[in-house]
C-alpha cells in the first residue's frame, strides 16, 4: 500500500524506512558530496532536510538513480524536490548488472536537457553515480573514457573486485576494443557493445567480495 504522507502515521513510516530500512543513519552526516566539473554534483541518498541544502546552494535538478519506488526514502525525497522547486527526474541504473544500449544512449541526451546546476545520486553515491558520472564527463564535458572513468574508485566508495566491478568491466571492454580499432565509445556502444555477452564475460572471471556480496549489500 503507498503510504500517504499527509498521514501523521505515514509520515513516521516513511521516515522510519528513510532511517533504518535504507540506512539513513549512516548517511546522517555524510553524504559522499563531490564536485564533477562546475555544474554537477554527486551524493548518497538525500533526505529531505539535505534537499533543502541544496535548494540553498542553487540545484535545479536532481537526478535519482535509483528509479521510482512506493518506499518512504522515495516518497519522501519526492516530496522535499516539490516543495524546494528542485525538478526530479527518475533514471533508473544498475550497480551490479550490464546496462541496455537504449539507457546509455538515453544518458547522453539527459545530460544535454536538463537545467543545471544539477546533482544525482543513488544510494551510496558509489556505483551507480560513479557509472553515470564518467558517462556525464564523456558526454558532457568531452573527456575521453580513460580520463572519466576515474569517477569509478575507492575515492568515492566505490569497490570494483565485487559484482559492482561489471561497471568497470564495462568501461574497460571498450578501451581495449579502441586500442585495437579506432571507434568513438558512442559508435563501440551502438555497433559492437552486447549486453548480454559482456555480462557473461564478466561473471567468468568474477570472484566473489564479502565487502560488496555480504556486508554492504549494494543494490
Amino acid at each position: 500500500m503507498l503510504l500517504n504522507l499527509n498521514k501523521k502515521t505515514d509520515r513516521k513510516k516513511a521516515y522510519k524506512d528513510l532511517i533504518f530500512s535504507d540506512h539513513g543513519f549512516l548517511r546522517y552526516k555524510f553524504s559522499n558530496h563531490h564536485g564533477i566539473g562546475k555544474k554537477m554534483y554527486r551524493e548518497n541518498q538525500p533526505s529531505p532536510k539535505r534537499i533543502k541544502e541544496w535548494k540553498k546552494s542553487g540545484i535545479k535538478t536532481n537526478i535519482n538513480l535509483r528509479g521510482k519506488s512506493n518506499k518512504g526514502y522515495y516518497l519522501l525525497e519526492k516530496e522535499a524536490c516539490e516543495k524546494n522547486a528542485i525538478s526530479m527526474i527518475d533514471f533508473r541504473v544498475y550497480s551490479r548488472d550490464v546496462h541496455s544500449i537504449e539507457t546509455i544512449v538515453n544518458a547522453q541526451k539527459l545530460f544535454s536537457e536538463i537545467e543545471y546546476p544539477a546533482i544525482m545520486h543513488c544510494k551510496s553515491g558509489a556505483d551507480r553515480t560513479g557509472f553515470m558520472g564518467v558517462l556525464y564527463k564523456h558526454f558532457h564535458m568531452k573527456e575521453p573514457i580513460e580520463v572519466a572513468i576515474s569517477q569509478l574508485s575507492l575515492k568515492y566508495l566505490h569497490i570494483k573486485q565485487g559484482k559492482t566491478g561489471i561497471l568497470d568491466f564495462f568501461f574497460s571492454e571498450y578501451l581495449l576494443y579502441s586500442s585495437q580499432k579506432k571507434i568513438s565509445f558512442l559508435d563501440w556502444v551502438s555497433n559492437v557493445y552486447d549486453p548480454v555477452e559482456l555480462k557473461e564475460n564478466f561473471m567468468k572471471q568474477w570472484s566473489g567480495n564479502p565487502i560488496t556480496e555480504l556486508i554492504l549489500r549494494r543494490e
